[in-house]
């Protein structure tokens, strides 16, 4: 199997589940665009947060001793992380206890950055040069890859354009030359891609069944970074999508 054909089999997921809601998502985007120096959780946050909880359904609940981004009409848990799902671990374990549970998790394909002074005026606009792909998905099971085993756990992730505001205000990281971070909003809309069980994660691995391989061959099969594909065969093994036969050198040997 190539990459090309890898790349169908998640397209054919996405169009299985569906890519309704793009322009929804859009309209409760504008929703919520808050104003320059505001301090409560981030646009896109919100965003995703209501209009996946629904209506008739519930914001910020309290949950044992945890609270929920949402509680659907229906009784579905919502959970929006747009960073690691490692702090997700207990709380996401808990919820799925009680009921279905669906993680919502926004990967920005393109990443507009907007810079105001601190009277909310725009100063400049630039294009981030790194464009996520559904491969950055492992950048947020890597520390908690037993999730997706979870009974009753849904992953969704939202591929999107994200715009990214910053305030020159100098007090932000010396990396950024005292410009600080204030928001994150949704700006477009491209589709979502949804994984339901262990076999869904078949699709990044571009392997028949009993072939052998390693970190080597899977980057230069799918076409992406080595250490991205070290994240990758490392979290599917821990999910027992793939396993270790051996070594060859110091490489380990997988197979589906």
């Amino acid at each position: 199997m190539n990459t090309r054909d890898n790349t169908k089999k998640v397209r054919t997921q996405t169009r299985r589940h569906g890519e309704e809601g793009g322009k929804s998502l859009l309209a409760e985007a504008s929703r919520f665009r808050r104003s320059i120096g505001t301090k409560n959780e981030s646009s896109l946050h919100k965003t995703l947060k209501f209009q996946y909880t629904g209506s008739g359904g519930r914001s910020e609940v309290e949950v044992g001793e945890y609270v929920a981004d949402g509680i659907r009409r229906d009784g579905e848990y919502i959970e929006v992380q747009t960073g690691s799902f490692g702090p997700l671990r207990k709380k996401v374990k808990e919820f799925a206890s009680r009921g279905k549970v669906r993680i919502i998790h926004p990967i920005a394909v393109n990443n507009k950055i907007e810079v105001f002074d601190t009277k909310g005026k725009l100063l400049y606009r630039r294009k981030s040069p790194v464009h996520g792909t559904l491969w950055n998905l492992f950048d947020a099971l890597l520390y908690a890859p037993e999730l997706p085993l979870v009974k009753n756990v849904t992953i969704e992730v939202i591929l999107a354009d994200i715009t990214e505001k910053r305030v020159k205000d100098g007090k932000g990281a010396w990396q950024r030359k005292g410009i600080s971070k204030i928001d994150k909003e949704l700006s477009a809309y491209h589709k979502n891609v949804i994984f339901t069980k262990k076999n869904d994660f078949m699709c990044f691995i571009p392997f028949k069944k009993g072939m052998e391989f390693t970190v080597t061959s899977h980057a230069k099969e799918t076409g992406i970074k080595r250490d991205m594909s070290q994240k990758v065969l490392y979290v599917l093994y821990k999910m027992k999508v793939i396993k270790r036969i051996g070594k060859k050198g110091n490489a380990w040997v997988y197979v589906r």
